[in-house]
């Protein structure tokens, strides 16, 4: 082929990915890139392989010629057979004649794939996933094929983050708002509120409010936060979520809750650092019951008096090796008085210290209907843009 050929394939290819990333149809461009390829490369196959990066492995994701390989769930591990040698290796491999030892697929064998070309897909110097062609006859790829196929893979590349990041957001989204509660309960001589806020720059987190009767006809009342964005935190906070309900039908008393629950996450969700909250409020509505596993006070606003946080130990987080026995502190809640919940988005800044933004919120806060205190608060306290996830929960004796 021509250098002036070669040129004109790199152009048709590069114009076509940039129309489409313009779009963000991530879909319809992996397809099209792909079309692309075949076809500028005069090649019989083509596929990308996206690594999980928890598994250590390639998954097939689009394919051209190959489509039996996403419809049988191909997974390559790294380092194994012909994209896991790539993928490993960080750079393109070419195999001339391809057996069934080179390869982990059989629908490559299957299909009669004799030559192939693969190449990396990297992020920030990261391997994210393989693109590779295959011919049905012997072929022998040259180095300005390698180069025009590096060039999709990074157009790949960045329509495979693209799709990953919208699929995480929405997947975490879907079970963040699964598991937060629609309606809030209604209780006699108490009235509550909540809003749970979306960070927009890290997406979606592991933040969680929870609100429930336990069988002794008390009010069991959660705020967490698990660390990290984005679904895998999400997933980690639905497991606590339901464990702590779990453990709540064990015991009345919130620090053997928490205790309990610290050994599940220390056992089952090695690594990730969760901060909760936990409080009961009895029948009579007179008196909570606090503990916290590194999460911070809340705020408390009672008529007459100057409104602060509440008055308690703050014990060590969730996951953390060599706890001391945790604390449960008891209140009294007047009537007329409200007490708010919250996670870190709230009062965090980059700019400013931690303590500033409580007391900021301590400014705003007071004893009113929860609604109009949250929504106080998320006005004048919130972020106009969150970089981070925010949950307030509120809760007031009439």
């Amino acid at each position: 082929m021509g250098a002036m050929r070669d040129d004109e394939r790199l152009r048709r290819l590069e114009a076509v990915t940039d129309a489409a990333l313009s779009r963000l149809d991530v879909s319809d461009l992996l397809d099209e890139l792909l079309d692309r390829v075949r076809d500028l490369l005069e090649a019989d196959t083509a596929a990308i392989m996206l690594l999980d990066s928890h598994a250590q492995q390639l998954v097939a994701t689009a394919a051209k010629g190959l489509e039996q390989e996403i419809r049988q769930g191909i997974r390559v591990p790294m380092g194994r057979g012909f994209a896991g040698r790539v993928a490993q290796g960080r750079r393109p491999l070419v195999l001339q004649d391809v057996t069934a030892d080179d390869v982990v697929s059989p629908v490559l064998i299957e299909k009669g794939v004799r030559s192939l070309l693969g190449v990396p897909m990297l992020a920030a110097g990261e391997i994210i996933g393989v693109l590779h062609v295959g011919t049905c006859t012997p072929r022998q790829f040259t180095p300005d094929d390698v180069r025009l196929l590096e060039v999709a893979a990074d157009r790949a590349g960045a329509a495979g983050q693209i799709r990953a990041r919208k699929l995480d957001q929405a997947a975490a989204l879907a079970l963040q708002r699964s598991l937060l509660p629609p309606v809030l309960p209604e209780l006699p001589g108490l009235s509550l509120a909540a809003r749970y806020v979306p960070g927009h720059e890290f997406g979606l987190g592991g933040d969680w409010y929870d609100v429930f009767r336990l069988p002794s006809g008390s009010l069991g009342l959660v705020i967490g936060d698990v660390s990290g964005h984005g679904l895998a935190s999400a997933v980690v906070m639905g497991r606590v979520r339901s464990a702590l309900r779990a453990y709540t039908l064990m015991s009345d008393d919130p620090a053997e809750v928490l205790t309990l629950l610290d050994r599940k996450v220390r056992h089952f969700e090695a690594g990730s650092l969760t901060t909760a909250l936990y409080a009961t409020i009895a029948p009579g509505q007179a008196t909570i019951r606090l503990s916290s596993a590194g999460h911070l006070r809340p705020v408390i606003a009672v008529p007459g008096r100057a409104t602060g946080l509440v008055d308690m130990p703050v014990d060590a987080p969730l996951g953390v090796a060599g706890v001391r026995e945790r604390r449960c502190t008891s209140i009294e809640l007047p009537p007329k008085a409200l007490v708010l919940c919250y996670t870190d988005g709230l009062i965090e800044r980059r700019d400013r210290i931690i303590d500033a933004g409580i007391e900021a919120l301590i400014e705003v806060v007071r004893p009113a209907a929860p609604e109009i205190v949250c929504s106080e608060v998320m006005t004048s306290v919130g972020p106009d843009q969150p970089t981070d996830d925010i949950a307030v929960l509120a809760v007031h004796r009439k």
